[in-house]
């Protein structure tokens, strides 16, 4: 990544300046911003490059796996949480309609399975809502526009028939200079803060204490991971993805890319582990050994993980996932601290993680 400190720093002020530029009525430039950054990562290059053009397609498939759980019961009164100011906010009433309809006691991923299309009609309303509003105006300062994080080719004056017209519309989102980069290097710290403010925004929104929110909004549903613990033992021949020894009782679907860092529930980013392994490696990344060893599954368990995403209706897109581990490691300083196993850790060196994945 090409993107130098001074660099990195400058955007990251100007992004925070951008987060607290006048007020807002919604969450949707939180859902964006993230969704833009989560594009980033995911599409990450071999050479650890972003991509410089994302499609307002992608992104609208990022926001709705961004609200799905956030459309869902608050708590056992029914609540359902307002995002917007005033009247309901599009784009989480179009997804709670879907979800009442279509994806009652489903996942994401099984809901999309089993109506491909009326879910892909619910992308394009989605998709269509993004284009007319948050997209031409996120970057607005008072009356000017900045367009430091990304430009399009439409304003918000666009016509719904213009969009509907696949030869008259370009849905490209370009990133502006070093943005991608520098979404990819801050996520990390950004993530955590436009979540804490999209979370202090609902609980303003709803009158509630945003303690408890924070985990509704953005935290892992444990509970359907039971579901992969057999299949995952089954494919790690009872081992601990870890330390390699026999499974014990106290066991976690763990995420290889920290929930806290990218949040994917992908498949191929899923490993069994000892609860104490688990619990030891926390928001660290693993280290090199560990990779070598996660990327020689995706290779000789490619078939397994298929399987397992098609008999349990879990999404699979190893891409994507690769992407967001090329992301997190070839980015890394020489003075990150990877994890080994229990209160072990190795510094970081580029080449030799280059070398685990492969390149």
């Amino acid at each position: 990544m090409s993107a130098s400190p001074l660099d990195t720093i400058a955007f990251a002020e100007r992004l925070l300046a951008l987060l607290d530029e006048g007020s807002f009525t919604s969450t949707y430039k939180f859902a964006v911003l993230l969704a833009l950054t989560d594009l980033c990562i995911q599409g990450t290059t071999k050479d650890g490059e972003p991509p410089q053009i994302v499609t307002t397609t992608q992104l609208a498939r990022k926001i709705v796996e961004s609200y799905w759980r956030q459309v869902s019961s608050y708590d056992t009164s029914g609540l359902v949480l307002v995002q917007n100011a005033g009247r309901s906010a599009i784009v989480p009433r179009k997804i709670a309609e879907f979800r009442s309809r279509y994806g009652e006691g489903l996942t994401l991923c099984e809901a999309e399975r089993q109506h491909r299309m009326p879910f892909a009609a619910l992308v394009r309303e989605v998709e269509w809502v993004l284009v007319k509003m948050p997209l031409p105006k996120l970057q607005r300062f008072g009356g000017a526009c900045d367009s430091f994080v990304y430009s399009i080719h439409w304003d918000d004056d666009v016509l719904r028939g213009t969009f509907n017209d696949g030869r008259a519309f370009d849905n490209r989102i370009f990133f502006a200079d070093d943005a991608a980069a520098n979404l990819v290097r801050l996520s990390s710290l950004l993530r955590p803060l436009i979540q804490e403010r999209w979370a202090s925004k609902v609980a303003d929104l709803n009158s509630l204490e945003v303690d408890r929110l924070g985990k509704f909004l953005f935290g892992v549903d444990r509970t359907s991971l039971t579901r992969l613990v057999e299949p995952l033992r089954e494919l790690q021949a009872g081992r601990c993805f870890y330390c390699e020894n026999p499974l014990s009782r106290a066991l976690h679907v763990d995420h290889f890319i920290p929930w806290s860092r990218h949040p994917d529930d992908g498949i191929d980013n899923l490993v069994l582990a000892h609860e104490r392994c688990n619990l030891e490696k926390r928001n660290f990344l693993a280290g090199r050994e560990h990779l070598r060893r996660w990327r020689r599954r995706e290779s000789e368990a490619d078939l397994g993980l298929a399987e397992i995403a098609e008999q349990k209706a879990w999404p699979r897109d190893a891409e994507r996932t690769l992407g967001s581990v090329r992301a997190a490691y070839l980015a890394v300083s020489r003075e990150q601290r990877l994890w080994l196993g229990g209160s072990e850790f190795e510094l970081a060196e580029r080449a030799e993680l280059r070398s685990a994945l492969g390149y």
